[in-house]
């Protein structure tokens, strides 16, 4: 009987566990399936705005930027690694944060030469804080971040050390003083000169990544969850030969203090290309000091003055209305047309053809000009439309302006307007357009599109490769060209541009002084500018020179202010051993063009093996090392005398290289 109770009891006990089971089960069951309703009914978007959004977001990884290069291989612009070092208190167990604080505050304080106790008190209210994300230096080299890894702590790594390191790309200028208006940038707001032309090729793709929210201003990148890797951008080599550009900057800079001057232009063209070779643009910041800030080559149009006289009569030579037996005669040097006056300063009688631009005779080129064109002003017109000078031109580089001439149609439109226009009036244009025309004279009659880019490269490969771009086949009959090619080299050999006149090198080229704002009161304000190209017979370069607003104490005149810029440049790019020019135009002021000048190498490193750099110039060769992430120690300036490994060493990522440089 009491066994039978026994059983009684437990066979209960068994039954009620059983039924808070089965109880338990459904309640867990109902809940479940009242979960599944509620999401079926819930806004999930809502759920993923409210917190996965505002807790995780995908960052993009930028791409390093591909190098922009000389035509010669020298680095115009590179984009160099840049490291920014936080921690994460909250992974350092106590343990190791006691231990090695002492040796890690020490370390940083004799790093950063700051005191030790500095680093300690920010590390403990960190420590305290379990700030996961601190920033404790940003824009560190390689050499530094390699030095700041190996100390205690950091050196545990990421999850026991807290060192965590984020990598960025940094654009750095080669120069900063030659060129490096033309050089431009590209930030991603504002885009301007090569930088900003080339974009495209040098940005590459960007990657990205998840990050993950730490607090209201702080993001910790999640490794693991990254997305795609960036990919680099093209190497972009330029038509700018640096040498040329220095000696342009150089003798246009000398020019502008002499004269007091606002600001210049200049710009050299490869004949037979269409290569520019060098674009300086200096303007003055304060008394004696010029920068290279703003690009007026392209971006500002002018009333060219005289320089324009060669586009007037070379479409009247072209035409066949004048020849080299052709004279007119200027009088006393002034005439008055169309209720008009119009004069040349002096008095000259009767000129030939390549008198009048030989003197640069307004009245002459004005009487010849509206002689044949006045009735039908539009066949002259049509000439300037052949060769391009009333359109945009299609150039790589960003601001360039759309030429602005009057013609018949402008309601500014008058009698005197075809006359002020044949001596560079009343016509607008910038200085590249200017360039491009002459140096279309100069190959010959044919005209070509100026050139910024010489090729594109990517992991050592040629992707493109520039081509000339001809504009005009034919400018004007060769007899015209010959002709125009004759009086301009007698202007430099006995006009207004014969104070540039040398045996050595025979040069063409035309003077030009212009007013503007004319019709404001005050001073005179004048542009000398000087067009032309060497050697005369056989040209090879194309150069354009514009003096803004010189002191008209020491002088204004093109001959004066710009030729002698034209003829250092001149003498400097073209002559081997000059002999009749000034020996100070022959000495260079800036910079040791021996520093500047590198063949066309870039650095490579095969199966793990140290190549030769020995005779490379350090500033070039150390930051292609760095990028390709080596450790390079040097000692010196100038070109690679030493260095060690020896060339076909092995070498991994993490070795250092020393470079010892010398001039």
């Amino acid at each position: 009987m009491q066994k039978q109770n026994e059983y009684d009891n437990r066979r209960k006990k068994t039954l009620r566990w059983g039924y808070f089971f089965a109880i338990g089960a459904l309640c867990t069951f109902v809940l479940f399936l009242t979960r599944i309703v509620i999401l079926q009914n819930t806004n999930v978007q809502e759920i993923k705005d409210d917190y996965i959004n505002s807790n995780f977001r995908t960052a993009t990884l930028k791409a390093a930027r591909g190098n922009l290069f000389a035509s010669d291989g020298s680095i115009l612009a590179t984009t160099v690694m840049r490291y920014d070092i936080y921690l994460d208190f909250k992974t350092i167990k106590d343990s190791v944060y006691n231990n090695n604080i002492l040796a890690l505050t020490d370390s940083l304080g004799k790093m950063f030469a700051k005191p030790r106790m500095e680093f300690r008190k920010k590390f403990d209210e960190q420590k305290k804080k379990k700030n996961q994300y601190y920033s404790l230096v940003k824009g560190l080299d390689f050499d530094q971040y390699d030095r700041i890894r190996n100390f205690p702590i950091f050196k545990k790594g990421k999850n026991k050390g807290g060192f965590i390191v984020e990598r960025n790309y940094k654009r750095e200028l080669a120069t900063t003083e030659i060129g490096s208006g033309t050089i431009g940038i590209d930030n991603g707001e504002l885009k301007s000169g090569l930088e900003g032309a080339f974009s495209k090729y040098l940005s590459g793709v960007d990657g990205s990544r998840y990050e993950q929210r730490l607090n209201s201003s702080q993001w910790k990148p999640i490794d693991y969850w990254k997305v795609s890797e960036p990919v680099d951008g093209q190497d972009v080599y330029t038509t700018l030969d640096l040498r040329i550009q220095d000696i342009a900057h150089s003798a246009l800079q000398k020019q502008l203090i002499n004269f007091e001057a606002k600001h210049g232009t200049v710009i050299v063209m490869e004949v037979a290309t269409g290569k520019v070779r060098a674009m300086v643009n200096l303007r003055q910041t304060e008394p004696g000091v010029y920068k290279d800030a703003y690009n007026y080559a392209i971006k500002d149009n002018i009333e060219p003055g005289s320089t324009f006289k060669v586009v007037s009569l070379l479409a009247a030579m072209d035409d066949g209305f004048i020849d080299e037996n052709t004279t007119v005669n200027v009088g006393n040097g002034n005439w008055i047309y169309a209720k008009q006056k119009i004069s040349d300063g002096h008095g000259g009688g009767t000129y030939d053809i390549s008198d009048v631009l030989a003197k640069s005779s307004n009245v002459g080129t004005a009487k010849l000009i509206t002689k044949y064109y006045a009735e039908k002003p539009e066949i002259f017109l049509d000439h300037l439309r052949r060769w391009k000078l009333f359109d945009k031109m299609d150039i790589e580089l960003p601001g360039i302006t759309k030429p602005n001439n009057l013609t018949p149609k402008n309601k500014r439109w008058n009698a005197g307007a075809l006359a002020s226009i044949s001596f560079g009036y009343g016509t607008n244009i910038n200085l590249l357009q200017l360039t491009t025309f002459y140096n279309g004279v100069a190959n010959g009659g044919k005209m070509l599109k100026p050139l910024f880019i010489d090729k594109i490269m990517k992991d050592g490969k040629t992707v493109f490769q520039a081509k000339q771009d001809v504009l005009v086949n034919k400018m004007a009959s060769e007899k015209a060209i010959q002709m125009m090619t004759s009086a301009l080299t007698k202007a430099v050999e006995k006009g207004t541009g014969r104070s540039i006149f040398t045996p050595n090198l025979k040069m063409a080229g035309k003077t030009g002084t212009a007013r503007f704002e004319y019709w404001l009161p005050g001073p005179m304000k004048y542009r000398a500018s000087f067009a032309g190209f060497y050697p005369a017979d056989n040209p090879k370069y194309t150069c354009y020179v514009m003096i803004s607003e010189p002191n008209t104490a020491f002088g204004f005149y093109g001959g004066t202010v710009s030729a002698p810029v034209f003829k250092e440049i001149a003498g400097k790019t073209f002559l081997k051993t000059p002999q009749n020019i000034d020996k100070e135009m022959l000495v260079d002021r800036k910079v040791n063009l021996n520093k500047m000048v590198e063949p066309n190498v870039k650095i490579a490193v095969n199966n793990k093996q140290m190549p030769n750099v020995i005779g490379l110039i350090g500033k070039n060769a150390i930051p292609q090392l760095e990028n390709l992430g080596y450790r390079v120690s040097f000692k010196g300036v100038g070109r690679i005398k030493e260095q060690f490994p020896l060339e076909g060493t092995k070498i991994n990522k993490n070795q250092r290289l020393y470079l010892t440089l010398q001039n």
